[in-house]
Protein backbone atom coordinates (compact mmCIF):
# COMPACT_ATOMS: atom_id res chain seq x y z
CA UNK A 1 0.00 0.00 0.00
CA UNK A 2 1.30 3.64 -0.50
CA UNK A 3 1.18 6.53 1.39
CA UNK A 4 0.79 6.79 5.06
CA UNK A 5 -1.07 4.48 7.80
CA UNK A 6 -4.15 5.69 9.03
CA UNK A 7 -4.28 4.86 12.60
CA UNK A 8 -7.99 4.10 14.15
CA UNK A 9 -7.49 7.11 16.00
CA UNK A 10 -8.14 9.39 13.07
CA UNK A 11 -10.90 6.98 11.36
CA UNK A 12 -12.70 6.92 14.82
CA UNK A 13 -12.62 10.55 14.67
CA UNK A 14 -14.29 10.58 10.98
CA UNK A 15 -16.69 8.38 12.41
CA UNK A 16 -17.77 10.45 15.13
CA UNK A 17 -17.98 13.41 12.79
CA UNK A 18 -20.37 11.28 10.46
CA UNK A 19 -22.33 9.41 12.53
CA UNK A 20 -22.36 11.63 15.87
CA UNK A 21 -22.23 14.95 14.75
CA UNK A 22 -19.34 15.61 17.33
CA UNK A 23 -17.52 17.44 15.48
CA UNK A 24 -18.23 20.17 12.31
CA UNK A 25 -14.37 19.24 11.20
CA UNK A 26 -11.98 17.50 11.64
CA UNK A 27 -8.37 18.24 9.89
CA UNK A 28 -5.58 16.03 9.35
CA UNK A 29 -1.96 16.25 8.88
CA UNK A 30 0.63 13.44 8.20
CA UNK A 31 3.36 12.75 10.43
CA UNK A 32 6.35 11.93 8.21
CA UNK A 33 8.38 10.19 11.40
CA UNK A 34 5.37 7.76 11.98
CA UNK A 35 4.36 7.28 8.98
CA UNK A 36 0.73 8.22 9.74
CA UNK A 37 -2.35 10.36 9.06
CA UNK A 38 -3.09 11.70 12.58
CA UNK A 39 -5.83 14.19 13.86
CA UNK A 40 -4.62 18.10 14.05
CA UNK A 41 -7.83 19.69 14.68
CA UNK A 42 -11.13 19.10 15.68
CA UNK A 43 -13.97 21.77 15.49
CA UNK A 44 -17.07 21.46 17.39
CA UNK A 45 -20.54 21.00 15.96
CA UNK A 46 -21.22 25.12 16.65
CA UNK A 47 -17.93 26.06 14.80
CA UNK A 48 -18.91 28.30 11.51
CA UNK A 49 -17.09 26.98 8.18
CA UNK A 50 -15.30 30.70 8.40
CA UNK A 51 -13.58 28.35 11.63
CA UNK A 52 -12.41 25.33 9.68
CA UNK A 53 -10.77 27.92 6.73
CA UNK A 54 -9.23 29.79 9.47
CA UNK A 55 -8.36 26.36 11.01
CA UNK A 56 -5.91 25.50 8.11
CA UNK A 57 -2.65 26.37 7.72
CA UNK A 58 -1.86 29.29 5.44
CA UNK A 59 1.65 27.61 3.66
CA UNK A 60 1.48 23.83 4.35
CA UNK A 61 -0.86 20.96 3.30
CA UNK A 62 -3.73 19.42 4.80
CA UNK A 63 -6.93 17.03 4.97
CA UNK A 64 -9.71 17.71 5.84
CA UNK A 65 -13.01 16.41 6.30
CA UNK A 66 -16.02 19.22 6.87
CA UNK A 67 -19.85 18.30 7.56
CA UNK A 68 -21.80 20.77 5.76
CA UNK A 69 -25.63 21.34 6.38
CA UNK A 70 -27.85 22.54 4.14
CA UNK A 71 -31.30 23.30 3.34
CA UNK A 72 -32.32 22.05 -0.22
CA UNK A 73 -34.86 23.97 -2.25
CA UNK A 74 -37.76 21.66 -1.18
CA UNK A 75 -37.19 22.80 2.75
CA UNK A 76 -35.79 19.43 3.93
CA UNK A 77 -32.15 19.81 6.30
CA UNK A 78 -29.69 17.81 5.00
CA UNK A 79 -25.98 17.16 5.40
CA UNK A 80 -22.82 16.21 3.38
CA UNK A 81 -19.58 15.40 4.07
CA UNK A 82 -17.04 16.66 1.84
CA UNK A 83 -13.02 15.71 1.54
CA UNK A 84 -10.73 18.93 0.99
CA UNK A 85 -6.91 17.97 -0.04
CA UNK A 86 -6.11 21.33 0.65
CA UNK A 87 -2.51 21.91 -0.78
CA UNK A 88 -1.65 25.59 -1.07
CA UNK A 89 0.48 27.04 -4.16
CA UNK A 90 2.71 28.31 -1.44
CA UNK A 91 3.45 25.26 0.57
CA UNK A 92 6.52 23.27 -0.27
CA UNK A 93 6.86 20.62 -2.91
CA UNK A 94 8.05 17.90 -1.00
CA UNK A 95 4.68 18.50 1.22
CA UNK A 96 2.70 18.47 -2.06
CA UNK A 97 4.29 15.45 -3.20
CA UNK A 98 3.85 13.60 0.77
CA UNK A 99 -0.16 14.55 0.52
CA UNK A 100 -0.51 13.72 -2.81
CA UNK A 101 0.91 10.62 -2.62
CA UNK A 102 -1.35 9.49 0.34
CA UNK A 103 -4.86 11.02 -0.19
CA UNK A 104 -6.21 7.77 -1.88
CA UNK A 105 -5.06 5.65 0.94
CA UNK A 106 -7.04 8.02 3.27
CA UNK A 107 -10.05 8.66 0.96
CA UNK A 108 -10.47 4.98 1.07
CA UNK A 109 -10.17 4.86 5.08
CA UNK A 110 -12.90 7.49 5.24
CA UNK A 111 -16.00 5.40 4.38
CA UNK A 112 -19.00 7.96 3.41
CA UNK A 113 -17.65 11.08 2.00
CA UNK A 114 -20.15 12.32 -0.59
CA UNK A 115 -18.02 15.08 -2.00
CA UNK A 116 -14.32 15.36 -2.80
CA UNK A 117 -12.32 19.01 -3.42
CA UNK A 118 -8.93 19.68 -4.65
CA UNK A 119 -8.07 23.51 -3.43
CA UNK A 120 -4.52 25.04 -4.13
CA UNK A 121 -6.26 28.64 -3.55
CA UNK A 122 -8.69 29.34 -0.74
CA UNK A 123 -11.47 30.53 -3.61
CA UNK A 124 -11.63 26.86 -4.78
CA UNK A 125 -12.98 25.74 -1.46
CA UNK A 126 -15.30 28.86 -0.14
CA UNK A 127 -18.73 28.11 0.94
CA UNK A 128 -20.22 28.67 -2.35
CA UNK A 129 -18.24 25.92 -3.88
CA UNK A 130 -19.52 23.36 -1.62
CA UNK A 131 -23.08 24.58 -1.69
CA UNK A 132 -22.84 24.47 -5.42
CA UNK A 133 -21.64 20.65 -5.65
CA UNK A 134 -24.02 20.04 -2.87
CA UNK A 135 -27.24 20.68 -4.17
Amino acid sequence: MSGMDVPEHSKGTFLELQRKKVYRYVIFKIDEKKREVLVEKTGGPAESYDDFMAALPENDCRFAVFDFDFVTSENCQKSKIFFIAWSPSSSHVRAKMLYATSKDRLRRELDGVHYEIQATDPTEMDLEVLRDRAH
